[in-house]
Protein backbone atom coordinates (compact mmCIF):
# COMPACT_ATOMS: atom_id res chain seq x y z
CA UNK A 1 0.00 0.00 0.00
CA UNK A 2 1.36 3.42 -0.99
CA UNK A 3 1.64 6.18 1.59
CA UNK A 4 -0.26 9.45 1.66
CA UNK A 5 2.82 11.24 0.31
CA UNK A 6 3.30 8.72 -2.54
CA UNK A 7 -0.39 8.98 -3.42
CA UNK A 8 -0.35 12.78 -3.44
CA UNK A 9 2.82 12.76 -5.57
CA UNK A 10 1.14 10.35 -8.02
CA UNK A 11 -1.85 12.65 -8.36
CA UNK A 12 0.45 15.60 -8.96
CA UNK A 13 2.33 13.67 -11.68
CA UNK A 14 -0.97 12.94 -13.40
CA UNK A 15 -2.03 16.60 -13.10
CA UNK A 16 1.33 17.70 -14.52
CA UNK A 17 0.54 15.77 -17.70
CA UNK A 18 -2.14 18.36 -18.40
CA UNK A 19 0.57 20.99 -18.69
CA UNK A 20 2.07 18.91 -21.51
CA UNK A 21 -1.15 19.20 -23.51
CA UNK A 22 -1.22 22.09 -25.98
CA UNK A 23 -3.18 24.91 -24.26
CA UNK A 24 -5.48 25.38 -27.28
CA UNK A 25 -6.20 21.63 -27.38
CA UNK A 26 -6.82 21.58 -23.63
CA UNK A 27 -9.24 24.51 -23.88
CA UNK A 28 -11.12 22.68 -26.67
CA UNK A 29 -11.74 19.55 -24.60
CA UNK A 30 -11.96 20.73 -21.01
CA UNK A 31 -14.86 22.42 -19.34
CA UNK A 32 -14.68 23.37 -15.69
CA UNK A 33 -15.43 20.36 -13.51
CA UNK A 34 -14.80 19.30 -9.94
CA UNK A 35 -12.91 16.02 -9.72
CA UNK A 36 -12.55 13.68 -6.77
CA UNK A 37 -10.26 10.71 -6.33
CA UNK A 38 -11.27 8.27 -3.62
CA UNK A 39 -8.42 6.05 -2.42
CA UNK A 40 -10.26 3.42 -0.37
CA UNK A 41 -7.25 1.53 1.00
CA UNK A 42 -6.02 4.77 2.61
CA UNK A 43 -9.56 5.97 3.39
CA UNK A 44 -8.79 9.27 1.65
CA UNK A 45 -10.58 11.51 -0.81
CA UNK A 46 -8.72 14.11 -2.86
CA UNK A 47 -10.64 16.89 -4.59
CA UNK A 48 -9.59 19.35 -7.29
CA UNK A 49 -11.00 21.45 -10.09
CA UNK A 50 -10.07 20.99 -13.75
CA UNK A 51 -10.47 23.90 -16.15
CA UNK A 52 -9.12 25.19 -19.46
CA UNK A 53 -6.02 26.51 -17.68
CA UNK A 54 -5.15 23.13 -16.17
CA UNK A 55 -5.87 21.72 -12.77
CA UNK A 56 -5.87 23.20 -9.27
CA UNK A 57 -3.93 21.55 -6.45
CA UNK A 58 -5.47 18.45 -4.89
CA UNK A 59 -6.87 18.88 -1.40
CA UNK A 60 -7.82 16.16 1.06
CA UNK A 61 -11.57 16.21 1.72
CA UNK A 62 -14.07 14.37 3.89
CA UNK A 63 -16.06 13.18 0.88
CA UNK A 64 -16.32 13.74 -2.89
CA UNK A 65 -18.65 16.68 -2.06
CA UNK A 66 -20.73 16.26 -5.21
CA UNK A 67 -17.75 16.16 -7.59
CA UNK A 68 -18.85 15.95 -11.21
CA UNK A 69 -16.11 13.43 -12.07
CA UNK A 70 -15.46 10.79 -9.41
CA UNK A 71 -12.56 8.35 -9.57
CA UNK A 72 -11.98 5.44 -7.21
CA UNK A 73 -8.63 3.65 -7.22
CA UNK A 74 -6.39 1.95 -4.65
CA UNK A 75 -3.12 3.67 -3.81
CA UNK A 76 -0.80 1.17 -5.52
CA UNK A 77 -2.84 1.31 -8.73
CA UNK A 78 -2.84 5.12 -8.61
CA UNK A 79 0.95 5.13 -8.37
CA UNK A 80 1.15 2.61 -11.24
CA UNK A 81 -1.13 4.85 -13.37
CA UNK A 82 1.05 7.88 -12.63
CA UNK A 83 4.20 5.94 -13.52
CA UNK A 84 2.68 4.62 -16.79
CA UNK A 85 2.99 1.05 -15.51
CA UNK A 86 -0.80 0.68 -15.75
CA UNK A 87 -2.93 2.09 -18.53
CA UNK A 88 -6.19 3.89 -17.81
CA UNK A 89 -8.15 1.62 -20.18
CA UNK A 90 -6.78 -1.57 -18.67
CA UNK A 91 -7.31 -0.31 -15.11
CA UNK A 92 -10.90 0.65 -15.91
CA UNK A 93 -11.69 -2.57 -17.81
CA UNK A 94 -10.34 -4.71 -14.97
CA UNK A 95 -12.25 -2.76 -12.29
CA UNK A 96 -9.11 -1.39 -10.69
CA UNK A 97 -10.19 2.14 -11.63
CA UNK A 98 -13.81 3.21 -11.29
CA UNK A 99 -14.97 6.37 -13.02
CA UNK A 100 -18.32 8.03 -12.39
CA UNK A 101 -19.00 10.87 -14.83
CA UNK A 102 -21.35 11.90 -17.57
CA UNK A 103 -20.74 10.44 -21.02
CA UNK A 104 -19.74 13.90 -22.27
CA UNK A 105 -17.16 14.30 -19.51
CA UNK A 106 -15.76 10.82 -20.20
CA UNK A 107 -15.35 11.61 -23.89
CA UNK A 108 -13.64 14.94 -23.16
CA UNK A 109 -11.28 13.42 -20.60
CA UNK A 110 -10.39 10.59 -22.96
CA UNK A 111 -9.04 13.11 -25.45
CA UNK A 112 -6.55 14.61 -23.00
CA UNK A 113 -5.45 11.60 -20.93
Amino acid sequence: MATLEETRAALERIATRLTDVDPDELAKHVVERTVSCHVPDLNLVFVTRIHAGGMDDFEVAESPNGAQVRLTVNSDDLVALADDKLGVGKAWASGRLKIEASIGDLLRLRKIL
